[in-house]
């Protein structure tokens, strides 16, 4: 069979994509990925992927034309199958117009006619999204996996200069959903400072628009590398397979490193573990609860972010030692 999934729009999404399309090729399946510019990067680094086919449009568009530019350039390939990931009546577009003979996806958005293989969600039996997502294929659903590239992550190193050969802990204190999901950048700081006096290198990682953020740490701790704005996705993920340990705030980055098969300290503050936690044995997460928590908004409520500003470094730096040291 030839396959054509379609992509989610996030970063974690994508990376959660990755058993489904383990589970396509183990039987037999020749897959693509369609993805959005955004994670088309991810798509890249998954295993046995045979091609990744962008799709331009922002999050968020219709941009009828370029999906349908987009859906006819696809249909010389011959694709018997099509796995819709996002639910959105947009996403589906492109398989319709590319007249893939049959395509998959859960119900969602006014999505009668574009998939014809449409099928009623039982989230009791698939409470996870990389669940919901393998179980389009029928399963299994494994842990997912990313290979990064060892030449390119050699150049970035070089141009980077990140030649260091100490441990190295990456801090990614980002979050694209909202500030209710970001540690405080004190306490990220403070952790910079604690592994710079330990003998580790400090690398921070995240987007241009959150270069203020990550600037703000390198500025208390002048040790710790800045990269934030500096490297493109693909890039991003292949200097994060360096890192001996990844703290992290529920965020794209924080599957990435998890499916790269690095140590991961995942901070959870507004959202809850139980549908998107990062995978992997050496994933591990670390939440304070409050009476008022998950409440799964981008800003605190209450204004206080307890759930957050509760967990302290000190807990963060006694798993960074377990994980350096083993």
């Amino acid at each position: 069979m030839k396959a054509l999934v379609v992509g989610p729009a996030w970063v974690g999404d994508m990376v959660l994509a990755q058993p489904l399309v383990a589970a396509l090729v183990d039987r037999g399946a020749t897959v693509h990925v369609l993805a959005p510019s955004a994670t088309a990067p991810v798509a890249e680094r998954m295993p046995d992927v045979d091609a990744v086919h962008r799709l331009r449009p922002g999050h968020g568009r219709l941009a009828l034309a370029e999906r349908r530019r987009v859906g006819r350039s696809l249909r010389a390939h011959g694709f018997e199958q099509a796995f819709v990931l996002p639910n959105t009546f947009k996403s589906a577009l492109v398989p319709w117009f590319a007249r893939i003979p049959r395509r998959t996806g859960w119900l969602g958005e006014h999505r009668y006619g574009v998939l014809n293989d449409a099928r009623r969600l039982d989230p009791e039996r698939y409470p996870r999204l990389v669940e919901r997502y393998a179980a389009l294929a029928g399963g299994p659903c494994g842990t997912p996996e990313l290979r990064a590239d060892p030449r390119n992550l050699a150049r970035a190193r070089d141009r980077l200069g990140l030649g260091d050969e100490r441990p190295i802990v990456a801090l990614c204190p980002g979050a694209a959903f909202g500030p209710a999901k970001r540690w405080p950048a004190g306490h990220f700081a403070e952790v910079a400072a604690a592994c710079v006096r330990e003998g580790r290198a400090v690398w921070l990682f995240g987007s241009a628009d959150e270069g203020p953020l990550c600037e703000d740490i390198a500025g208390r701790v002048p040790e710790a590398a800045n990269l934030a704005g500096r490297t493109d996705l693909a890039t991003a993920i292949d200097v994060l397979s360096a890192a001996d340990c990844v703290v992290a705030n529920d965020s794209g980055l924080t599957h990435v490193a998890a499916a790269l098969g690095r140590p991961v300290i995942a901070l959870f503050g507004s959202t809850s573990p139980d549908f998107t936690p990062p995978l992997g044995a050496r994933a591990v997460v670390l939440r304070e609860p409050q009476p008022c928590s998950p409440c799964f908004q981008r800003t605190c409520p209450l204004g206080h972010l307890r759930c957050l500003v509760d967990l302290s470094p000190a807990r963060v730096l006694g798993e960074i030692a377990a994980c350096t040291s083993s």
